[in-house]
């Protein structure tokens, strides 16, 4: 069973002090101490050899912390999976948000949503946007996010093993500082860009990247290409800081305050909906379905 005093144990064993572990818990090191003494009384063990240079773990604490450290998680396992069955009874669908991965599409269809599934809720859950998190959420999806909203095609779809409902085609823009001689302009030719330096994802990732990559090597080499390995905050700074220019879709428009995303004369563009599990809980399931039904709707 667990026992909220296993964690702050744990915290002490590695933190090698009463002090540095308070600091780590918010709490004053007196709470800790207490927490120990109490720890230590009901289970008739001593877990720490408390010495003026520090604290070493005992024996029976060497042995504590090993299971202790399995006892918290498997609870918090067994909390999450309690607590993921209970949203997925109650209708509760999670869309992970972001800068790169806005849910502002799914807050416009909420109303027409709702009215073909009253029994359904959203629930927003943010996420710094790091090649792990995009990794660890798109391979998971329906774990502890049940959709995302963003680009895609099947390139990426293969890539990240999940699945997408195409709801519109984005295109292909590129963003450029508001100070760049660019920014002046509403719309560019693709001879506005020679002397410049794109910056494109690497080879492999987007295919819609690769297709205009190909394009602008042989049809338009006086187009500087630099790669890049992700999208994130730190990509649109780099554009900005360096004068540069970006492959960017006219949903990103928010992202960077210092950002301007031009439309460009080409015919390149990117599927823009959301990405779900492929096999996706019943009720995000009727989700999707209420969502596709709105944009045949919408068409007809």
């Amino acid at each position: 069973m667990y026992n909220p005093q296993l964690k702050t144990f744990i915290t002490v064993a590695e933190s090698g002090s009463f002090a540095k572990a308070a600091e780590k818990l918010y709490i004053s090191p007196t709470a800790v101490i207490k927490q120990i003494n109490i720890l230590e009384s009901n289970l008739d063990i001593k877990l720490f050899n408390r010495t003026h240079r520090g604290l070493t773990l005992t024996a029976a604490g060497k042995s504590l912390y090993s299971d202790a450290k399995y006892i918290i998680r498997y609870s918090h396992e067994s909390l999450e999976r309690a607590k993921n069955a209970m949203q997925k009874e109650n209708g509760i669908i999670r869309i992970g948000t972001s800068p790169m991965t806005p849910a502002q599409i799914l807050v416009q269809l909420w109303p027409k949503i709702h009215a073909m599934c009253p029994e359904i809720h959203f629930k927003l859950v943010p996420f710094d946007n790091t090649p792990q998190n995009a990794r660890e959420i798109l391979l998971n999806l329906g774990q502890n996010i049940d959709m995302v909203a963003g680009i895609f095609d099947a390139t990426l779809l293969n890539y990240r093993q999940c699945a997408g409902l195409e709801l519109c085609r984005e295109p292909l823009c590129c963003a450029a500082g508001i100070n760049h001689p660019l920014a002046q302009k509403d719309k560019l030719s693709v001879s506005d860009l020679y002397g410049q330096n794109l910056m494109l994802i690497t080879r492999g990732q987007i295919g819609e990247a690769d297709a205009l990559r190909d394009w602008l090597t042989v049809k338009h080499p006086q187009v500087n290409i630099i790669d890049f390995d992700f999208y994130n905050t730190e990509v649109f700074n780099s554009c900005e800081n360096g004068n540069n220019l970006l492959m960017a879709v006219p949903t990103w428009r928010d992202v960077h305050p210092l950002l301007k995303i031009i439309p460009v004369d080409w015919d390149f563009t990117m599927p823009f909906g959301l990405l779900h599990s492929p096999q996706p809980a019943p009720h995000v399931q009727k989700c999707i379905n209420a969502i596709t039904r709105i944009y045949k709707e919408n068409r007809a």
